[in-house]
């Protein structure tokens, strides 16, 4: 527990119906009673409101009403108390202010999440899950963060660790007292097994997190073109807005434009680049430029091509550098006189933009190839958390090397340094084996009164 109290605004500075301000620690309480005209809060039951004025000296400052939260049944496991006053800047500044002078100090980004964590209330999955729900941009990321509050995934790292534990438990018995083990029994028939079921359990998480990520973070899509197909059309179909610029003139869009939408739980992040064609104009060349850089870095490609119009050496072009490529290939103006060859393509969809049946049709397509999976069909092994990803990913290594080392019939405690590096690495997931660097970074992305 810490001997100091932190303060902090738990709400977003501007005007609104309230404002919360946060105080947690052990004088808690004590501190708030002392600019609170009201029911004395030293005397109050734990999980109650209630309703005074927040004072300075003589001065009412507002009318607000206070929930008192005493340790340990609270988020951080000390005492809180939460003001709830009027959502002017001022005001819940002042208070903020009021509070400071009476004794306690300013909360870091993400202290209260961090007490939470060193009190033992939450362990690193959780923490992380509380941000993650934060920033949860549909019902995909947010069931999957739900999944990492609710301490799935701290169980499922506890029971590999457990697997783990019982392995290196029999090695070290079988170093230390090899006359009660048999050496060639203990790694072929035992942890063989277990090292085999661990790297099955694991490379799904794994093979899972690439659309984990994109459900949680969206995915880069860019669509693609020569001038004139219908590139501003389509996108601003797919937004349901007016975000692009659209005429009949070739080369209109010479930047490129953006939009994110939801698309059923799969975030879109588009970008309607420039025609790509050789032209003359400055420029558009570096339109053009743009777009060709676009096309490396994005996830997904939509390519764009026109019905009423005969495949050109820029179209097939087009087709031969995104080939390999995660696309979609769209035929658009289909409401007009076929001129195009569509047996040049093996696979497409036939749309116009001005039809919201073609569009859907395209929604669908996006999620089918992105692999988007419904909410009732996620659990809690779709972890879309960075960190923990890149975690499973050095303790699949260290397995694997385990792995290696039985078929080069290497020395036992080899295979048990490789083991035991596996088990610290999850260890590291939960929190259980870390640094206070590691913690401190954590912690910081979060927003001050969290």
């Amino acid at each position: 527990m810490y001997n100091d109290t932190i303060v902090a605004i738990s709400t977003a500075l501007g005007k609104s119906a309230i404002s919360i301000v946060r105080l947690s620690g052990p004088e808690a309480i004590e501190i708030a009673n002392k600019v609170f005209k009201g029911p004395d809060l030293s005397k109050v039951s734990s999980h109650t409101i209630h309703y005074g004025k927040i004072i300075d000296g003589d001065e009412i400052i507002d009318e607000v009403l206070v929930s008192v939260f005493r340790a340990p049944k609270t988020f951080t496991r000390e005492d809180v108390v939460e003001i709830n006053c009027h959502g002017g800047m001022f005001v819940t500044n002042k208070i903020l202010e009021l509070l400071l002078l009476k004794g306690a100090r300013l909360a870091e980004a993400g202290e209260f999440t961090k007490r939470a964590f060193l009190n033992g209330r939450i362990d690193l999955t959780q923490a992380e899950a509380v941000m993650d729900i934060i920033e949860a941009q549909t019902t995909n990321s947010l069931k999957m963060a739900n999944y990492g509050l609710t301490g799935h995934v701290k169980k499922m790292i506890i029971n590999f660790r457990q697997k783990l534990l019982n392995t290196i438990a029999r090695i070290e018995v079988n170093i230390d007292y090899p006359e009660y083990e048999d050496e060639y029994q203990i790694t072929n028939d035992y942890i063989v097994p277990v090292i085999k079921e661990l790297l099955h359990e694991i490379n799904v998480i794994l093979k899972r997190a690439e659309v984990s990520k994109i459900m949680k973070e969206g995915i880069s899509t860019a669509i693609i073109g020569k001038p004139n197909v219908g590139k501003s059309s389509l996108l601003n179909a797919l937004l349901r807005e007016e975000r692009a610029i659209v005429t009949d003139i070739a080369g209109t869009t010479r930047d490129f434009v953006e939009g994110s939408i939801n698309l059923g739980g799969l975030v879109l992040n588009l970008i309607d680049t420039a025609g790509i064609r050789k032209t003359e104009d400055i420029v558009e060349q570096i339109g053009v430029k743009k777009t060709h850089e676009i096309i490396e870095q994005a996830q997904l490609l939509i390519l764009v091509f026109d019905y009423s119009s005969t495949l050109t050496e820029e179209d097939l072009e087009i087709l031969r550098s995104t080939e390999g490529k995660k696309r979609i290939i769209v035929i658009n103006k289909r409401d007009l006189k076929q001129k195009i060859d569509l047996s040049l393509f093996k696979e497409y969809l036939l749309v116009s933009s001005f039809n919201d049946e073609d569009i859907e049709i395209l929604e669908k397509k996006i999620k089918e190839v992105c692999n988007i999976v419904e909410a009732n069909e996620l659990d809690y092994t779709y972890i879309g958390n960075a960190r923990q990803i890149a975690k499973l990913k050095q303790a699949y290594q260290y397995l694997l090397d385990a792995q290696e080392s039985i078929k080069q019939e290497r020395p036992i405690d080899i295979i048990g340094l490789d083991l035991t590096n596996a088990w610290n690495t999850l260890g590291e997931i939960i929190g259980e084996v870390g640094t206070d660097q590691l913690i401190n970074e954590l912690f910081s992305q979060f927003c001050l009164g969290k």
